[in-house]
Order: structure tokens, then C-alpha cells, then sequence
């Protein structure tokens, strides 16, 4: 099947024409204020805890929506990760922290800490981040002494739809990152980063 690059240059300037607009979105309204930080309500509002305005402009915004909503706090984060010629690209703005606080209540972080805090699951995951691989292959690269080993730590990697075989593209048998679920990961080793980051 031949590729039409035309529909495909299309699409990309579609893409950019949306990050231009969320980035503006994030560059308005201007912080013109000189104090350290003013409180309002619940919520102290920072300025100049960075240099860069546009980055203080999302501090506003997030400040701002505590605020409107009564919120305890709000975080904004986007990246973008490439590995074995797939990428994952995400933007998520103003998520409320005390959704995210309600995933330990409701025992939804145990369950997905768990399933991943194990050095051959976290091993295995991150091969596969780098890149598609066949059992075979993590039993060589990860050092396994069997398929079977591979296996046991693949299969709950699996059922939390971490990993997946892409019969698809790649075949059978090959397993990546479930490509929605990469932002989860990089951002789980991004909190991890700042708690052991003095």
C-alpha cells in the first residue's frame, strides 16, 4: 500500500496548528504582578518562580483553577517519547490533584504499584520500551534462563495492559508498550525522579 505523503504533511500541519493554539492557551493571560506571592484563597499564588513568562502563565492558570473550582491542586504536563519507530505524544492540562489522591483511596495505585514494583517486571518493561521484542529476545538481553521466567513476569505486565503483542505491525509474538500507557510510565519515572532528587 503506497503512502500519500500529502494527507500526511496534511495531518502534521493540523497537529501543529493545535499545539500552537494549546501553547498560546497557556501564554495568556499575562502575570504582570511583582510580589513574591499573593494568597486569595486557598491557594498562594507564586510569582516569578520562574523565568521563563510562558511557563509562570501555566502556574497562573493552574493557580486560577483551584481556585474557580476549589480544588486542592492542579498539574499540567507534555511530552513526547519515540521508541521502535512508534511514538507517544501527550498533553494533559489542569488534572485535578484530588482525583489523582482518590486512586490510593480506591486502591487503584496499590494494584498498579504492585504490578510493576518487581526489578525483573520493571526489567522486562523497560526492553520493551526501547524497543519491540520477541520472548526470545528478553530471555537473551534480560538474561533469563528460560522462556518460561519471561513469561511469568510478562503475563501481569499483560493484565494491566502495560504490554501487548502486536500481531498487527510487528507479529506474532512481538510485544511493545501499549502505546496509550507510555505517558503513565515515563511520567511515574518522572514523580519517582523528583522524590529521589534532593
Amino acid at each position: 500500500m503506497a503512502r500519500d505523503y500529502g494527507v500526511e504533511i496534511d495531518s502534521l500541519k493540523d497537529e501543529l496548528s493545535e499545539i500552537k493554539q494549546l501553547l498560546h492557551a497557556f501564554t495568556n493571560p499575562k502575570v504582570t504582578s511583582k510580589e513574591p506571592q499573593k494568597k486569595t484563597g486557598r491557594i498562594h499564588k507564586m510569582v516569578n518562580m520562574h523565568p521563563n513568562p510562558a511557563i509562570m502563565n501555566i502556574l497562573y492558570n493552574l493557580e486560577n483553577t483551584c481556585e474557580q473550582n476549589e480544588q486542592s491542586g492542579a498539574i499540567t504536563y507534555l511530552g513526547v517519547y519515540e521508541s521502535g519507530g512508534r511514538q507517544s505524544t501527550w498533553i494533559r492540562n489542569e488534572v485535578n490533584t484530588d482525583g489523582l489522591l482518590s486512586l490510593i483511596e480506591n486502591k487503584m495505585a496499590g494494584k498498579v504499584l504492585n504490578c510493576i514494583g518487581n526489578s525483573d517486571r520493571l526489567n522486562i518493561l523497560l526492553y520493551i520500551l526501547k524497543k519491540p521484542m520477541t520472548v526470545a529476545q528478553l530471555v537473551e538481553e534480560c538474561g533469563y534462563s528460560s522462556t518460561g521466567q519471561v513469561y511469568h513476569h510478562l503475563k501481569p505486565l499483560i493484565a494491566a495492559d502495560l504490554i501487548v503483542e502486536d500481531v498487527k505491525n510487528e507479529g506474532r509474538g512481538v510485544y511493545i508498550a501499549q502505546p496509550h500507557r507510555v505517558q503513565g510510565v515515563i511520567m511515574l519515572l518522572a514523580g519517582i525522579s523528583d522524590m529521589i532528587d534532593p
